[in-house]
């Protein structure tokens, strides 16, 4: 039991450090980032084995942390909370051309971050992106000004901007 004990802990200390270390973290991972991850590794595999090496102990410490994964998949598909909480939303970092500069630090991203993601869709300059989303797995999705309303009669949606009454 003390084993489930130590895996849950772990997962749960885990979850809650790469939640507040933001979604870039993993999506944009360099090298030194992957040598952080495999010495994580080790410290909390140190923490959940603790002194019983058997493989006993060890199927039970891999079976809490994929039961605990699972669990949250589940607990995410019936709490659009929860979903929110482990997971963020898409959120919108440049709006017609301006970024969003308080969401970007936020989010530890610069303009060199949405451009590389643009010219993977032909686009050089932040004036031809309409809408670039940062997505719940860290990637960035451009929506090109070509782009941004080519899906609005698809979607029911009258892409004609409403006019404005003026005197009311």
């Amino acid at each position: 039991m003390d084993a489930v004990t130590r895996g849950a802990a772990v997962y749960l200390l885990l979850l809650i450090i790469f939640r507040l270390a933001g979604r870039r973290t993993l999506a944009q991972i360099t090298n030194f980032d992957f040598v952080l991850l495999l010495i994580i590794s080790e410290a909390t595999q140190n923490a959940m084995i603790g002194e019983d090496y058997s493989v006993t102990n060890g199927a039970l410490v891999v079976l809490t942390l994929v039961g605990l994964d699972v669990l949250l998949s589940h607990v995410k598909r019936w709490s659009q909370a929860a979903e929110m909480w482990l997971d963020g939303k898409p959120t919108i970092i440049v709006e017609q051309g301006r970024p969003k500069t308080d969401i970007m630090q936020r989010a530890r991203i610069d303009e060199d971050d949405v451009l590389m993601a643009a010219r993977e869709t032909h686009l050089e300059r932040m004036e031809q992106i309409t809408y670039p989303v940062l997505e719940t797995s860290g990637d960035i999705s451009i929506i090109s000004r070509l782009h941004a309303f080519d899906d609005f009669p698809r979607l029911g949606i009258d892409p004609q901007p409403p006019r404005l009454v003026s005197g009311i």
